[in-house]
């Protein structure tokens, strides 16, 4: 017999999955639920901790449990695909925002990340990506200027890889990502919603051109209820 307190996750995990509860409602307090379970405080708990590891709901200190939201954007591991590509599928209505655009000196983070000597002249591009009204993705682009001599907020507002592509002929092959998980920064803060969210997913993308060039340094800080990462993968038989 399972314990009493998965069977608890469990029942109120349905309940949310088939809509009886709403994303962004407040779930039952934790001394209603145990008269509503029977069960002890510690019971209850427990299961309002697994329901919040699997993305259920977000506890908020002195607010409870809120329910989230269960819809999730598949975004692409493998693959290098730019937002406006993917903006059909994310969701009604979509903006991207630029909140800065300038040509800058690359300091030492920006030249280990670009392999790139000092005074080297970068274009930072911060773009925040709001969907269905909700700021959830900051986009921190980094590219050479010798590669990409101008960059305008018009385009950084379309879709950077339209114009390097399309207009300046460049050819993008492959890219090196990695995916990790970190407390928001104050910029996270500042610019994402991100009330009674304590981490953020970060995919950091090193992109390469078709002669092994490496063109851009790109940081991409998402919101972890609204993303789920996908892949495909085979395994090779010798």
């Amino acid at each position: 017999m399972q314990n009493k307190y998965i069977q608890i996750y469990k029942q109120i995990a349905e309940e949310i999955s088939e809509g009886h509860y709403k994303p962004k409602e407040k779930l039952a307090s934790e001394h209603e639920l145990m008269n509503a379970y029977k069960t002890s405080r510690e019971t209850i708990r427990k299961a309002l901790n697994l329901l919040a590891q699997n993305g259920y709901i977000q506890k908020i200190q002195g607010k409870g449990s809120i329910v989230l939201d269960r819809q999730k954007f598949d975004f692409p591991v493998s693959g290098l695909v730019s937002f406006k590509e993917l903006a059909g599928s994310l969701g009604d209505k979509h903006q991207t925002h630029v909140e800065e655009l300038a040509v800058i000196d690359a300091d030492d983070y920006l030249m280990y990340q670009l392999q790139t000597p000092p005074e080297t002249k970068i274009w930072k591009a911060l773009r925040v990506r709001e969907i269905d009204g909700e700021r959830i993705i900051l986009d921190k682009d980094y590219f050479l200027q010798s590669n990409v001599p101008e960059l305008t907020k018009e385009i950084c507002e379309v879709s950077i890889y339209d114009y390097l592509e399309n207009d300046l002929g460049l050819t993008i092959s492959f890219a090196k990502k990695e995916i990790t998980v970190e407390e928001p920064s104050s910029e996270d803060r500042r610019l994402l919603h991100l009330e009674g969210f304590s981490n953020i997913v970060v995919v950091k993308n090193y992109v390469y051109l078709e002669d092994a060039t490496l063109l851009q340094y790109t940081e991409s800080r998402h919101r972890p209820d609204k993303f789920k990462f996908v892949d495909f993968a085979r395994r090779s038989h010798k």
